[in-house]
């Protein structure tokens, strides 16, 4: 308790940076503070600001784009690369052996090799296509933000092992303000596979959804849901209906499709009855949202650019203790985006 009041500074400041967890910060999980409001001050303020940034960063994109975004809250970019381009940057994925990372949560495996100042070299292919405007300028614009996203192959193993359902095939918003994934198909993703799922237009935020999200902050750190708990918060389809969305849309995408989502709206990986396997470039940028400019990236300071990834992750690693469930990430060697995992 005297540490909770030693930190109460620091929990005030995170008001106003991404911070999001309910459980972890007894000022944003408040019940008091959230109903009078707090949390439904920080997303209305968030989505301002970033709708200001994103102004700022229009013309980088086009005006087809700019309204898919707004409209959709994600932009579908079929046939990316041209066939040569696509064609030589997946010879490159594929034939790589390199460290990586897996977890294994519910019934699902994935594995993520970290494209940064370590592999790029070696990639030339690859190392052009994510440093092109092309695709820089779309992640920029839905991200609302000139940062560097944090780029990985990611691999998504589906029924992999008997489990729970993975918690991504539920419905959540990751956080309360406009934030970036995205995802460039290796391969086709079919109907039933674990395709990409998202509510079309929850990214905007009506009165239903403002009132449900002051109800869940209210009780959410005390809750059982400890995702909800964390600030991504989770939903059901049948409440998705009762806040006035549409049905959600289900991607189903060939290889060399770009998929960009502010996944701040409703979204999830769908769920699938066989064992699958989907190979994609993913990316995802995440910023303090109170900040009015597109510029400031301290990743892309000198001896940081390209780093940072594995710096945190080897943070992580020093302040871990115990021994770590299959169900954390955890380095496992070298391995190639289509290796078949360990069992």
């Amino acid at each position: 308790m005297r540490l909770r009041w030693l930190l109460a500074p620091l929990y005030l400041l995170s008001i106003f940076t991404a911070a999001k967890s309910f459980r972890g910060n007894p000022v944003l999980g408040s019940r008091i503070l959230n109903r009078w409001g707090l949390h439904v001050m920080r997303k209305r303020v968030a989505g301002r600001i970033g709708q200001w940034r994103r102004r700022q960063l229009a013309a980088c994109v086009s005006a087809e784009d700019r309204a898919a975004l707004e409209r959709d809250g994600f932009i579908v970019k079929r046939d990316f690369l041209d066939p040569a381009t696509f064609q030589a940057l997946r010879r490159e994925i594929m034939a790589l052996e390199v460290d990586a990372r897996e977890a294994v949560i519910g019934d699902t495996l994935t594995r993520l090799i970290p494209l940064d100042a370590k592999t790029l070299p070696g990639l030339p292919v690859t190392h052009r296509v994510v440093e092109s405007p092309a695709y820089r300028n779309l992640l920029a614009y839905v991200g609302s933000f000139r940062r560097r996203p944090r780029l990985y192959v990611q691999t998504v193993f589906s029924q992999f092992c008997a489990g729970e359902p993975d918690i991504q095939s539920f419905f959540h918003s990751d956080t309360f303000h406009p934030t970036l994934k995205s995802w460039l198909f290796l391969q086709d993703v079919a109907p039933d596979e674990s395709a990409f799922t998202y509510v079309p237009g929850s990214h905007h935020y009506n009165r239903r959804r403002l009132a449900w999200e002051r109800r869940v902050s209210m009780t959410a750190a005390q809750g059982h849901d400890r995702l909800t708990a964390e600030g991504s918060l989770r939903i059901s389809e049948q409440e998705i209906r009762r806040l006035g969305y549409g049905p959600p849309l289900r991607l189903a995408l060939p290889a060399n499709t770009l998929v960009v989502a502010d996944t701040s709206g409703i979204h999830a990986r769908a769920t699938t009855p066989r064992q699958t396997v989907r190979v994609s470039i993913w990316a995802y940028s995440r910023s303090n949202p109170f900040l009015p400019w597109v510029w400031g990236d301290l990743e892309a300071l000198p001896g940081i650019r390209g780093r940072a990834l594995r710096l945190s992750w080897a943070v992580q690693e020093m302040f871990r203790r115990g021994p770590k469930p299959r169900s954390s990430w955890q380095f496992v060697g070298k391995r190639s985006p289509w290796g078949e995992p360990s069992p």
